[in-house]
Parts: C-alpha cells; structure tokens; sequence
C-alpha cells in the first residue's frame, strides 16, 4: 500500500518541494490549453484572425474587432473521457470606438479525488474512510485594447490573477501580464502575442496537519514546502488572410501560427534547451457568414514507435459552427482521430452579442 498517496502527491503540483523560486517548464500550463469552440477547431491558430471577446484569451488586441457593443461568451470542455472539466466565461464591453474592455474567467479542475492518506486501520484496509478533494485552476483576467495612431494596428494587455487549490492541503495565488497587437494591411492579417511577458509569479503555500506530515514520510514521499513557481514567457506569431468566391457568398481563412518557447526543452518540430518552436495551422470554410466548417492541426512532435522508428505526429481538430444574428453556437472536436476516447476533448461554446440601442 506504499502507492495509495500517488494521487495525492502528483496532484500537489509536481516539483513543488524546493522553498527557492523556480521556472518551471509546464507552469500554468492550463492556461496553454485553449478555449473556444471556433478556436480549438482551428487547432489554436487563431491570435491573428480572432474577432471577438475570446480575445481576451488568444489576444487581448483583436478585441478592437468586436461588432457589438456588448459580447458574452461561455464555453465548456471536458478531457480525460470527463475526468477534467474545462470552463470559460467572458463578456466584453466596448468603451468607445477605439478602446474595449473585457474580463475572463477560466476553471479546469478535477473534481472528486479519493483521499486515501489514512483509509488503513488497524492494519486493514477501511474504504469507508476514503474521503475526497477537488484539485481546481482558476486564472481571472482583465483585458484592454486600442486603436493606435498607426492605421491598422491595435495593441492590447491582459492582467491576470492565477488561484490555484489542492483540496485543503494547499494552494497558489500568482499574478501576470499579456501583451498582444495586431496588424491589418492589404486584407492581411497579422498578430504578436507575449503571454507571461512580465513572468507570471505562483506563491505556493500548503497547510498539512502533523498527522499528514507523518502519512507522507511513512510512504516514502518527500514533504511539499511553499516556494515560488516562475512562468516564463512564451511568444506566439500569427498570419491569416480570408478569401472570398462565387459573388461572397462562400469564404476560405487559413491561418499559421508559431509558438516560440522560453522555459527549457519541449518536444516539438525545432527543440532546444533556449529556443523551441511549435507550428499551428487552421482553416475556415464559411457560406454566407452564416455556416462554417473548420480544421486544424498542432502540437507536432517526434515519437518513437515500438521499433525505433521515429516519426512525427500531431493533433488534428475538427469543428463547425453556425451564426443566427446575434447568437453564435460553435463545437469543435480535439485530438479528433485518436485511437479511444481518453485523449478526445469535446468543446462547445456560446457567443451573444448586444448592440447599443439609440
């Protein structure tokens, strides 16, 4: 029974046992996950063509691009065949005809996670003293975007408050900055994205009792300590163009995107201990602004097969969408040819828009 605190010990936040500031590679990585039915289904290849308050995620500049004065949106996203619940909410406003403001709120959490540091008594095992903790993310963000003097280009910033818990044994309050901008020249769209760009900072801090203290050492785990968790900044570069056939009524938007890294050594197309870059590819069909069918393809990596062989292999998205006025309803299949459904994510979001009367 040495293995039942496994759980409990992965979920307390990998590496989390030095008291010294660290810059972790995969921190905050929930924030790395994506939101939105049209943008998943564009395999994230988004920052340069986004056009609505899901700017305040993929960037906070794109905003200047909302068609109503008021936009709410919400989203929801299970993974792990419904082990992990992901969630988004947002509603921008628009300040005047070159500012806007939005606030977001994103939750992924795993709910329900058996406890199992003291099921043993008197030497047998008690599953009625199973108990259970949830182990949840949550990032709040304020965004601002304007118009600059530039025609063309608009710039933006997120603030974001990082709170992340463990059940009661612990948890985080981090902050940090985005910054964003984008360029619109010749029907071309291009875009910038720096998110942690300040570094974002988690202050850990944990609240074990002696009795679980001593749980831990019995089996042989090491006993996490409050540090400081360090995000380093990743960089995401974006083109995109749509055009338009058969009098406008039917429409084609490719976009490319390239994730550049800061943090240590990833498995993606060009891996290094300075530098990684990570391609993204999208596509948008669309009739009549009214029905869209998307595609999409990321995270490419190199695999090696059970002979040695090394191969690359990616993650390819499938989604539609439909626009009725004001209301758009998107959905938007991840990891959509995986062999089972624990690696599939199933993604549906809601956009309403509101124009100011008068």
């Amino acid at each position: 029974m040495k293995n039942y605190l496994l759980l409990v010990i992965v979920v307390f936040g990998l590496n989390q046992t030095q008291t010294q500031a660290q810059a972790l590679k995969y921190s905050n990585e929930f924030l790395n996950i994506g939101i939105g039915g049209r943008a998943m289904a564009m395999g994230g290849a988004v920052i340069a063509s986004a056009n609505d308050v899901s700017g305040t995620y993929w960037n906070p500049a794109s905003l200047m691009r909302m068609s109503e004065n008021l936009q709410i949106s919400a989203m929801h996203n299970e993974q792990f065949a419904g082990i992990a619940k992901h969630d988004y909410g947002s509603i921008g406003i628009s300040l005047s005809e070159n500012a806007k403001l939005a606030f977001s709120l994103i939750r992924f959490g795993v709910d329900g996670i058996p406890n199992t540091l003291y099921i043993m008594q008197d030497g047998q095992i008690n599953y009625s003293l199973i108990r259970s903790f949830s182990a949840v993310d949550y990032a709040f963000v304020g965004s601002y975007a304007k118009e600059t003097k530039i025609k063309g280009l608009n710039i933006g910033l997120n603030a974001k408050v990082i709170r992340r818990v463990v059940g009661d044994f612990g948890g985080a309050w981090g902050f940090g900055i985005d910054a964003g901008a984008t360029y619109d020249i010749n029907k071309w769209q291009f875009a910038a994205m720096a998110r942690d760009v300040s570094s974002t900072f988690n202050a850990w801090s944990f609240n074990l009792s002696e009795a679980d203290k001593q749980q831990l050492l019995a089996a042989g785990n090491a006993i996490p300590a409050g540090g400081l968790e360090i995000t380093l900044p990743r960089f995401t570069f974006g083109a995109a163009r749509k055009f338009y056939f058969a009098k406008e009524k039917y429409s084609i938007l490719p976009e490319f995107n390239l994730d550049l890294t800061t943090d240590g050594q990833r498995n993606v197309l060009i891996s290094s201990s300075i530098i990684n870059l990570d391609p993204r590819i999208g596509i948008e069909f669309a009739y009549n602004d009214f029905v869209f069918i998307r595609g999409g393809y990321s995270t490419l990596q190199k695999v090696t097969d059970i002979t040695g062989k090394q191969n690359f292999n990616g993650m390819p998205s499938l989604g539609v969408g439909i626009k009725l006025k004001s209301l758009s309803i998107d959905y938007a299949l991840g990891n959509a040819f995986n062999q089972g459904l624990i690696g599939m994510s199933n993604i549906i979001s809601l956009k309403y828009g509101i124009n100011k009367k008068g």
